[in-house]
């Protein structure tokens, strides 16, 4: 919802002026009780507060051409995407018509199923490209944005997309979708019969961008060391997504093939590579998988991990 984060902190401000508490001791006392948090500031609040509304209600200024977009989308996007929307291993296919039939139904593509340009330009700019989210500028943003509906035959080949023409985008599926007036119901969860969550072991939580849980009932699961258990939980947490699948060319843990030539070359400059980013001819390596949070002995132990799974 539209500036729903700014409008929330302000409800909660003017509520508080108005009874007198901003400056009492009671906002103190509830600080002190709870001993972290503070009220965000509005430039804090700018950062988050960047969603687009399918009428174009908070573009900012800017423009980008379909030609504009086809070199920066294979740049940045067709690596993963593929050079023409159509999908690379796991990842989303974003073009190609009416989609690919899958057991009888469509490819859920940006356009034969997106109701809005507003998502397209929205998750672009917050999330693409994968190794580095949100360093698109809004120019490179509205370029990518429309060399995308040009691949799905929405626009022609010499459109520019701006903010001004923006809410004249109108996508293929929009009449489609409709507000659901079922009423709302309370359903009584069962809680009976539930499987034993001992036998429980999940396998796999993430394939392609979409979170997935695979269970496996009954597995053994193999004894591990303290340093095992680290090396595998920073693996899952921040490796897995593009180790498992090998989004954008990233070695397969397992893939023993894959694996062979990188070994050879040292644990030392694995780690290295793995902690301050590196590109190759079959991929990139975003600096500790894009998630700086880690520090450099967290990266190594997943590097060893990884090594140890591939040998």
């Amino acid at each position: 919802m539209y500036n729903s984060v700014k409008k929330y902190f302000k409800v909660l401000a003017l509520a508080a002026a108005a009874q007198g508490l901003l400056t009492s001791t009671a906002v103190f006392a509830d600080e002190a009780k709870y001993g972290f948090g503070r009220i965000a500031t509005e430039e804090e609040i700018a950062g988050w507060d960047i969603d687009i509304r399918p009428d174009g209600l908070g573009l900012p200024p800017g423009s980008g051409s379909v030609a504009d977009g086809e070199g920066l989308y294979e740049a940045k996007c067709a690596s993963c995407h593929g050079l023409f929307g159509e999908g690379e291993g796991r990842w989303p296919v974003l073009a190609g018509g009416k989609g690919t039939l899958t057991h009888d139904r469509p490819e859920k593509t940006v356009g034969s199923y997106w109701p809005y340009a507003s998502t397209l330009w929205d998750y672009t700019r917050r999330a693409m490209p994968f190794t580095a989210p949100q360093s698109l500028t809004a120019d490179e943003t509205y370029a990518i944005t429309a060399y995308v509906l040009y691949l799905n035959e929405i626009v022609d080949e010499d459109f520019v997309l701006t903010k001004e023409n923006f809410s004249t985008i109108k996508m293929p599926n929009e009449p489609n979708f409709f507000e659901d007036d079922r009423p709302d119901v309370n359903n009584t969860a069962c809680m009976k019969d539930c499987k034993d969550p001992d036998s429980i072991k999940v396998t796999s939580t993430i394939k392609g961008v979409t979170p997935l849980e695979h269970l496996e009932e009954d597995a053994e699961i193999a004894p591990t060391t303290p340093a095992d258990n680290h090396g595998k939980a920073i693996y899952n947490k921040s490796c897995a997504v593009c180790h498992d699948h090998g989004v954008a060319g990233a070695p397969t843990t397992g893939d023993k093939a894959m694996w062979e030539d990188r070994i050879v070359t040292g644990m030392e400059t694995l780690v290295e590579r793995a902690i301050t980013g590196y590109t190759g001819e079959e991929g990139v390596m975003p600096p500790k998988g894009g998630n700086m949070s880690l520090s450099d002995e967290d990266v190594a132990a997943a590097v060893h991990y990884m090594v140890e799974q591939s040998q």
